[in-house]
């Protein structure tokens, strides 16, 4: 599925050097930008749930943690 992607507030020195290497390459700035996000993204790994997870165990790891049984009654009784 092709899709657009529109980027405002570019710099303009960005955007000149976008189009001096698009230059180089013999494509458009367009065309230029699609590779730049294709290298970028080619070899990004999206990290596993147990690898989430793990992580935000070890992050909240150090905070006070209140039993779901507790909150759960707590819960129950506002009403």
């Amino acid at each position: 599925m092709a899709g657009n992607l529109h980027v405002r507030n570019l710099d303009d020195d960005l955007i000149a050097k976008l189009k001096l290497r698009a230059a180089r390459h013999g494509r458009s700035a367009e065309a230029e930008h699609r590779e730049i996000l294709r290298q970028a993204l080619e070899f990004e790994v999206e990290p596993s749930f147990d690898k989430l997870a793990d992580e935000l165990r070890r992050l909240t790891a150090s905070r006070k943690q209140t039993p779901s049984e507790i909150l759960m009654r707590e819960g129950r009784d506002e009403r």
